[in-house]
């Protein structure tokens, strides 16, 4: 049974810096690519950044400068370190499995899903 755990998430100030954090069991977190979406209220999931199987990693625009991923695969998990946090960055942060190796932005690309942590940056 595959599962994915986040966590790290909470309450910061615009400027700030979190880490999460997403832990695999059931599958190697290297052998898929691994992604990272929020979805924040009203509003639909947005890919947030994925790292390939071969430990590539793309970032979205909205992100691009601020966030990076990176993977431990000794822990089987993969991270989101999110730098200079603006209030438009609060959402719910899910990471999620890929079907594929690389470089796939969709939700349907991904096939597991965590249950989510909750990023809230005030101003």
């Amino acid at each position: 049974q595959v599962q994915l755990v986040e966590s790290g998430g909470g309450l910061v100030q615009a400027g700030g810096s979190l880490r999460l954090s997403c832990t695999i069991s059931g599958r190697t977190v290297s052998s898929n690519a691994m992604g990272w979406f929020r979805q924040a209220p009203g509003k639909e999931r947005e890919f947030v950044g994925q790292i390939s199987r071969s430990g590539d990693t793309t970032v979205s625009d909205s992100v691009k400068s601020r966030f990076t991923i990176s993977r431990d695969n000794a822990k089987n998990t993969v991270y989101l370190q999110m730098n200079m946090l603006k209030p438009e960055d609060t959402a719910v942060y899910y990471c999620a499995r890929s079907y594929y190796n690389s470089n796939r932005t969709a939700p349907e690309n991904y096939g597991y899903w965590g249950r989510g942590t909750q990023v809230t940056v005030s101003s």
